[in-house]
């Protein structure tokens, strides 16, 4: 600043102040800061002892208590009313996870009635470590696909079935580990790489594989023909290849049921009310089938049935699990990443009922009761489960309020295990191919699609790569081509963020981005340009290019209209919620390019921790203070009026 303008500026602030000084804040120890990080980075819900405080030591233990098994919250406070409803919809709930489970063994390679197991411990454990009050658990088809196609390249599940079968547990076990860790390191952000766009992308790709994965099912072809791989050219080919195994009766009678499951499907979408007509509908079809095939022996004319299921409660497998020897660690790597989509698609269930319901769910205690539902279930012959948007939809329709409808189901599916499974004996394998099918076609949301596509182009080609990857490469690759596209995402939103010249909206005090308020108009002589993002080393550079060019354009626009030439340049710092040393660094870049041109550098409405560093750095004290505003009006106000001082 020159004298004269230091003159008139001391001169404009005698009196009545024409703006407000902004001052820096005290500063914080090392200590306070890093503390703060720490807390907003793991503890930004609630802190670890904040619910205890100003409690009696009783109520602390209670507290403690109720935070540790959060079913004494609930059961404390249950009702028989209550209890009618989580009835009705555990019941529903069963008749669709039963012959569901039977089918999505399938797609492991291992005997039916291991799907079965895997509805009875997990929900059991999730009942009594569970927030969510609506999540229904289950097996999810996309994570039972990738577990499958990861298990069999490592052991062949005909080959070496008993291997493969340790391995399916101890991978579990591992994805338990996984995910009861994050939750206790409060490190759920994890999960967030994994974005809606990738999600919906995945989930149509792995619907798309799971149904053409039955067509083994429908067309009558054996196991040991069907291909191992799950990409769309290897499957079409396996069913191409295998005519010769093509059995006229599966196939009419696996259509004929996928209609009829279309059709309930339909009538609940069309009628809520009947939501109990698509939910019995997949129980009625087994056992409508399995009645058809016993009376007509279909299965002596090449039809295949599930045959013997064993009956009984869980066993025990926590002897089967390795925790040694090269297996370990690949049930290690398949367990990190099914447990990784497993978390994900279970948090987003719960975070969605959470909402339409109005209540509050602890995402890490959810991380940890996935977690130890997981741990307990290898122990007991389960594979990886999660919550299950199909059944948690299903049960919410059916009235259910509370974690009892888990306990509810999965009680209803130890008495099949324990009694009815006999009955399961001549069930069709095509009818259970059917009500796959059925199922996981559900999860193909074209509305999200469309949705995705209006917002955000990047977007819906985070989730085109990853319904093409997983559609025609395999699930791994698609997942890790919507994480790529996503990561691409960030670093351009990161590298090139956005910059606006503002303006004056007319009638106001108000300055706004000039290329959407149309109307806005600039002050001759004073160039305003506001960044919205944090200034980091990945943008400084190209923010202060940026800029550079921002005052060319304005020089060349001044020129053909002969107007003034600039004398400020304010910029406004609004967005920039932070900034390091390669930020600082472009300040001063371009505080001493404005030099050379005789320009004046004015910043408007820093943040706390912007004006702190900015202040640390000692380029506060070389611009000057007085050159620090609390608004953009403000900025603008001083500099016009040291304008029309000069040119008096």
């Amino acid at each position: 600043m020159t004298g004269i303008e230091s003159k008139n500026y001391s001169s404009m602030t005698e009196g009545k102040r024409l703006v407000h000084q902004v001052v820096v804040p005290p500063k914080d120890s090392f200590a306070i800061e890093t503390g703060r990080v720490v807390r907003e980075t793991f503890f930004h819900d609630v802190g670890p002892l904040d619910w205890f405080k100003g409690v009696s030591r009783r109520q602390q233990c209670l507290l403690a208590l109720k935070y540790a098994f959060p079913i004494v919250d609930w059961l404390s406070t249950y009702k028989l009313n209550t209890f009618l409803y989580d009835l009705l919809a555990g019941v529903t709930t069963a008749s669709v996870a039963i012959p569901q489970d039977l089918g999505y063994a399938s797609l492991l390679g291992i005997p039916a009635v291991y799907g079965l197991y895997t509805s009875v411990v997990p929900p059991l454990v999730y009942a009594v470590f569970g927030t969510s009050r609506n999540t229904s658990i289950g097996i999810v088809a996309g994570v039972t696909l990738l577990l499958g196609e990861m298990l069999k390249r490592e052991i062949s599940p005909t080959a070496d079935a008993a291997n493969y079968l340790r391995l399916a547990f101890t991978a579990t076990f591992f994805a338990g580990v996984f995910q009861a860790g994050l939750g206790i390191l409060r490190l759920g952000f994890i999960t967030e790489f994994l974005s809606h766009a990738s999600i919906v992308g995945f989930m149509a790709g792995a619907a798309f594989i799971i149904s053409l994965q039955q067509l083994r099912g429908l067309f009558n072809i054996a196991p040991a023909h069907f291909s191992r791989h799950t990409d769309l050219v290897s499957v079409v080919r396996s069913v191409l290849d295998h005519t010769d195994e093509w059995n006229w009766r599966t196939i009419v009678m696996g259509i004929a049921f996928f209609a009829f499951l279309s059709m309930t499907k339909f009538l609940a979408k069309k009628k809520p009310r009947l939501f109990w007509v698509a939910a019995i509908a997949p129980l009625v079809s087994v056992i409508i089938s399995t009645a058809l095939v016993f009376l007509t022996r279909a299965d002596k004319h090449g039809v295949m049935i599930v045959g013997y299921v064993k009956k009984g409660m869980n066993p025990s497998s926590a002897h089967q699990i390795f925790f040694s020897g090269p297996f370990m660690y690949s049930a290690v790597k398949i367990g990190l990443v099914t447990g990784l989509v497993a978390l994900t698609e279970g948090l987003a269930i719960g975070r969605t009922f959470a909402t339409l319901c109005d209540y509050r769910m602890d995402g890490n205690k959810e991380m940890m009761s996935f977690g130890f539902m997981n741990i307990f279930g290898s122990l007991f012959s389960c594979f990886v489960s999660t919550g299950m948007f199909s059944r948690s939809a299903l049960s919410y329709n059916a009235g259910g309020l509370t974690p009892m409808s888990n306990i509810v189901m999965a009680i209803i599916v130890a008495i099949t295990l324990s009694v009815l499974t006999p009955l399961i004996y001549y069930t069709p394998s095509c009818i259970l191919s059917a009500v796959v099918i059925s199922a996981v076609l559900t999860i193909i949301d074209l509305k999200a699609l469309w949705l995705i596509w209006k917002v955000d182009t990047l977007d819906f080609l985070t989730s085109l790569g990853a319904f093409f990857g997983t559609l025609f490469v395999s699930i791994e690759i698609g997942l890790l081509t919507a994480v790529c596209i996503s990561f691409v995402k960030i670093l351009f939103n990161i590298t090139r963020p956005h910059t606006a010249i503002l303006g004056k909206i007319p009638g106001t005090t108000v300055y706004r981005n000039m290329a959407q308020y149309l109307k806005a108009t600039s002050v001759p002589g004073i160039l305003a340009i506001r960044i919205d993002s944090a200034v980091y080393f990945s943008n400084s550079a190209y923010i202060h290019d940026k800029i550079l060019v921002y005052l060319e354009k304005e020089k060349q626009r001044l020129g053909k209209i002969d107007g003034p030439k600039v004398c400020y340049l304010v910029i406004d710092l609004t967005p920039v919620t932070n900034i390091d040393t390669n930020g600082v660094i472009a300040f001063e870049r371009i505080e001493k390019a404005m030099k050379k041109h005789g320009i004046q550098l004015a910043f408007a409405n820093p943040g706390t921790s912007v004006l702190r560093k900015l202040d640390n750095s000692d380029f506060l004290a070389r611009l000057g203070s007085e050159w620090v505003f609390m608004t953009v009006g403000e900025a603008i106000q001083v500099c016009s009026i040291l304008m029309n001082h000069q040119d008096a």
